[in-house]
């Protein structure tokens, strides 16, 4: 960041340019090496567009997984809707079956019980579910950021080589 120097009226600052000039003349001295003997360096454009379409291969897979596991889901939880509304209508039965007040409390428990047991287990499976596509997509693009970086590490020696 530049500088300020006062002049006589405190109002008007000037900023100093010596550190900015000094800046760009190291800057523009760094661009020079880059055209030595007056040969620019040479830019990979088919390795660049080569890069970015493994990127976006890498995202369409990832972006595949991430759909497939939400569909898997979506799927899931439809049949455990459609089952749940099939034992509702069994429990329905058995409840409004002739019986003692206790044989239709201990059943009331039983079927608490068991529903709950249910939705925990149905819960942890659409969990996991989701976790292992969202790991796969990450995996997918954890792997293709390695791979960007070594593709591109690979180039620049290319290049200072030349």
């Amino acid at each position: 960041m530049a500088k300020t120097q006062t002049v006589e009226n405190e109002f008007v600052k000037v900023p100093d340019f010596t550190q900015f000039q000094a800046e760009f003349s190291k800057w523009a001295g760094d661009f020079g090496k880059y055209f030595v003997n007056g040969k620019a360096p040479s830019f990979d454009f088919d390795a660049v567009f080569a890069l970015q379409r493994k990127n976006v291969e890498a995202f369409t897979a990832a972006n595949q997984l991430a759909f497939d596991g939400v569909k898997a889901v979506a799927q899931r939880q439809a049949e455990i809707a459609r089952k749940a509304f099939e034992e509702f209508g069994k429990v329905t039965k058995e409840l409004t079956s002739v019986g003692t007040p206790e044989d239709k409390f201990a059943k009331q428990a039983d079927l608490a019980k068991s529903a709950f047991e249910d939705v925990l287990a149905n819960m942890r499976e659409v969990v996991d579910t989701l976790q292992k596509s969202q790991s796969e997509a990450a995996d997918v693009l954890t792997k293709r950021a390695v791979a960007n970086f070594e593709e591109v590490k690979a180039a620049v020696a290319k290049i200072a080589k030349k």
